[in-house]
């Protein structure tokens, strides 16, 4: 369709040029006007005393001496051509003969009104007074007409360059999601979203669905009811087929947010059971709203936030949805090479309400709004565009203090350790042990206020150096104690001295294996 587009552009360009030289042809014709002289005497009779130029009209007066004291005035009148009207006739004689010529081309027979005395030709042969020529209404009045044309000219070249340049960027745009051109899928009436995923992966892109299928999905989607709000705009659950999806419709105003999710959605090989699953993106609207749509997998269980307040858990469940989410996060942070590898990417904003859990009660990472990618190749950090930043209350104490150091990707990932440690606290607290179970409760509840400051979380976290409070009946519990030494290296004030996601990870998955081989 992009490509439709650039040609309709390019035949829009040729038409315009077109019409610019047609414009000046025609100018060129429509500016000079026929003027119609009186003449006399005329060598064509049929005319009737006038004649017609596209140049001026004139009148001359010749003084001929007959004696020393007699002279003999003759009047002539006619048509001058534009370069005679110039540097001929109306310019005074240098012959014995004194004669003089004036020119006019304001209106028809305007030479009749010309009235050339004796003092004329004598002031005609003094050059210190000679008269500036003024210029005529009929060439104020060209000028005019070319100047209004070629600036209505400008105008519509202004606007159709405008018109090429978005489609250009929108072809730029649809180049970027890495639409997989050479493995072409069509949507057929019976295809499930499944189906057409598991067709997509092999064909070996491991960058999700072609662009053109996205776009088909996206147009047969129906909006069910609101399932979220946030900073970035809404949740919906939707229906594809009699399959459930969810739709993130962001507003105009965070249409940052919305690219760089799905250029980062579509990354090859980042599709994984911890990943929260991309299926499609678009943009609908028409010139006065527009919709920014995102349609991933849905999960009924909602975020971890919310599935933590509503279920007491028991150590595999806390382990299960520990682990799950540490690989997620260790999937992002790993860089894979190959022909078709995959960057390093950090999250940025890990949160309890950026992790949704499963039916199968495992847990997948949401929001890349944030991510930043390392470019191996070239060393560099590719950070978003856009302004936000991350959750105040989960801001690892470089980021507080603004020393985090932005040039070296390991920096970012360290952040993201910092805020999975808390993560791993919610997930404890929900823990029943011995019959006891915690409230479930943000990290440093009991220390900020519920939408807290960055001074206030730079106070607690940087120069009082608080952490979650851990309670005491945690020791006595072998799992609960080896959570709690994780979280507390998770959340180290040194970013060096936090373990690493992989490390994480492996520690969870022993634990876990651990709890499966005990006897019940």
């Amino acid at each position: 369709m992009a490509d439709l587009r650039m040609e309709g552009c390019k035949t829009y360009t040729l038409w315009g040029t077109l019409l610019f030289y047609l414009c000046i042809f025609q100018t060129s014709f429509e500016v000079v006007e026929s003027l119609k002289c009186y003449c006399h005497p005329c060598h064509n009779s049929d005319t009737n005393g006038t004649c017609q130029t596209t140049g001026s009209c004139y009148a001359s007066k010749r003084l001929e001496r007959l004696t020393s004291f007699e002279d003999l005035e003759i009047m002539t009148w006619g048509c001058l051509a534009p370069v005679a009207g110039t540097l001929l006739q109306c310019q005074p004689s240098a012959v014995p003969e004194y004669d003089i010529s004036e020119c006019c081309d304001n209106e028809d027979m305007c030479n009749l009104k010309l009235n050339i005395t004796l003092a004329d030709i004598e002031e005609a042969f003094e050059p210190e007074f000679t008269k500036p020529e003024k210029p005529s209404e009929n060439n104020i009045k060209n000028v005019a007409i070319i100047t209004s044309i070629t600036a209505v000219l400008v105008f519509c070249f202004l606007g159709l360059g405008y018109v090429c340049f978005r489609y250009r960027m929108k072809r730029m745009r649809n180049k970027s999601l890495l639409v997989d051109g050479e493995h072409e899928t069509f949507i057929s009436s019976g295809q499930t979203l499944h189906q057409l995923i598991d067709i997509s992966e092999s064909s070996g892109s491991g960058s999700g669905l072609p662009l053109i299928v996205q776009r088909t999905i996206a147009k047969q989607i129906s909006l069910v009811r609101s399932i979220g709000k946030g900073r970035f705009g809404e949740v919906w659950k939707g229906k594809f087929r009699g399959e459930n999806v969810a739709v993130k419709i962001f507003f105009t105003t965070e249409e940052q947010s919305w690219f760089r999710e799905t250029e980062l959605y579509q990354t090859v090989l980042l599709r994984h059971d911890n990943i929260l699953g991309f299926i499609a993106a678009d943009i609908n609207g028409t010139g006065s709203w527009t919709q920014l749509f995102l349609i991933m997998d849905y999960h009924e269980n909602g975020s971890l936030y919310d599935y933590l307040r509503r279920h007491a858990l028991d150590t595999t469940e806390m382990l299960t949805l520990a682990h799950t989410a540490a690989c997620g996060i260790s999937h992002l942070h790993v860089e894979i090479f190959g022909t078709k590898g995959k960057p390093a990417i950090a999250h940025r904003d890990v949160k309890s309400k950026n992790i949704l859990v499963k039916k199968n009660g495992t847990c997948c990472i949401a929001d890349l709004g944030l991510a930043v990618r390392y470019i191996s190749e070239t060393n560099d950090v590719d950070i978003a565009a856009n302004t936000r930043c991350g959750t105040k209350r989960y801001m690892a104490p470089e980021v507080l203090e603004e020393t985090l150091k932005k040039n070296h990707f390991d920096s970012f990932k360290q952040a993201d350790i910092y805020s999975f440690g808390l993560v791993l606290w919610e997930i404890a607290r929900r823990c029943v042990i011995g019959g006891v179970v915690e409230d479930a409760q943000l990290p440093y509840h009991d220390v900020v206020h519920q939408d807290p400051s960055i001074d206030e979380m730079r106070k607690a976290i940087c120069v009082e150096k608080i952490r979650p409070t851990i309670p005491t009946h945690y020791h006595n519990n072998e799992y609960m104690s080896a959570m709690v030494r994780l979280m507390s290296e998770c959340w180290n004030p040194n970013p060096s001295g936090r373990l690493t996601c992989l490390r994480v990870k492996k520690t969870l998955s022993k634990l876990l294996k651990a709890v499966d081989s005990a006897p019940k």
